[in-house]
C-alpha cells in the first residue's frame, strides 16, 4: 500500500536508497513500461523510483545520460490540450488548444453528454463539432512533431474513456495505443497550460520517489526529499 503522492529527491539521496535496499537484500527490479525501480522483498514492493526521462537504465552500468534525447508530451483535459516538444532538456516548441466542449450548467463535457442526451440541439451539434476539431488539431500538431523529429519518446496524459476520440480522429496520431516508445505521464495534470507542461517535464526529468507503508517503516526517515504538493481532484473524469 502506498502513502501518498510522489516525492522529488535528489540523485544521491536516490543513490543511497539504491545502496541501503541492495544492502538490506531487497530485490531490484527495472520496470520499462514506467521506467522505473521497483525494490521488493517477498513480492510485495517497498519502494518505487521512478527515473528521470532524460537518463537510460542499464543492468551493467546503471544510469546513463541519453544522447540526442527527443521528448514530446501532450497533456489533455475537457476543452483544453496542452503539447510541447523538447530536445536534450530544452523546450523548442509548444502549443494550447482550447474548444467550447463543456456544458455550461451540468459542467459535463460534450462527449459525456451525448452519451445519455444526444446531438439533437444546435448548441449540443456545435460542441460536438468543436470537440472533433480539437481532437483533429492535436493530432495535426503531433505529426508535425513526428515529421520534423525524430522523437524518442511521447508522454502522454489523457483519460482512458477519451482514447477512443483521440486515436480514432482523422488525421490519428502518429503512434499506436501499445507503441514501445508511449509511455504515461505519471503525475496528476489538473489544467494543462504552458506553466504545467513547464513543470511536468521538470518532473519527469528528476527522481521521484513512491513509498509503501512497509517500506516507510523500514526506511525511517528520508531526508533530502521535496515534500509532495497536494494535489486537487479532476474536475470531471471524462
Amino acid at each position: 500500500m502506498s502513502t501518498g503522492n510522489y516525492q522529488e529527491i535528489n540523485s544521491t539521496i536516490f543513490s543511497n536508497l539504491q545502496n541501503k535496499a541492495i544492502d538490506m537484500g531487497l530485490q531490484q527490479t527495472y520496470l520499462p513500461e514506467s521506467h522505473q525501480l521497483e525494490f521488493s522483498e517477498n513480492n510485495e514492493w517497498l519502494l518505487k523510483v521512478s527515473l528521470p526521462w532524460s537518463m537510460e537504465f542499464s543492468r551493467t552500468k546503471g544510469l546513463l545520460k541519453r544522447e540526442d534525447y527527443h521528448l514530446a508530451l501532450v497533456m489533455i483535459r475537457a476543452g483544453i490540450a496542452c503539447m510541447g516538444y523538447f530536445h536534450n532538456g530544452e523546450m523548442v516548441n509548444h502549443k494550447v488548444f482550447r474548444a467550447y466542449m463543456v456544458r455550461q450548467k451540468q459542467g459535463k463535457s460534450q462527449i459525456k453528454y451525448l452519451k445519455t442526451k444526444g446531438k439533437s440541439r444546435a448548441g449540443s451539434r456545435i460542441r460536438l463539432g468543436e470537440s472533433e476539431q480539437f481532437f483533429e488539431d492535436i493530432n495535426e500538431r503531433l505529426l508535425n512533431y513526428s515529421d520534423q523529429y525524430p522523437i524518442t519518446h511521447w508522454g502522454i496524459s489523457c483519460s482512458k474513456t477519451l482514447w477512443p476520440y483521440f486515436f480514432g480522429a482523422n488525421p490519428p496520431p502518429p503512434f499506436g495505443k501499445k507503441q514501445e516508445n508511449l509511455m504515461s505521464i505519471p503525475f496528476h495534470v489538473q489544467h494543462p497550460d504552458f506553466e504545467t507542461l513547464q513543470e511536468i517535464h521538470r518532473k519527469l526529468n528528476s527522481f521521484q520517489l513512491l513509498i509503501s507503508d512497509l517500506g516507510r517503516r523500514k526506511f525511517d526517515t528520508i531526508e533530502g526529499q521535496t515534500p509532495p504538493k497536494k494535489q486537487d481532484q479532476d474536475l470531471e473524469d471524462w
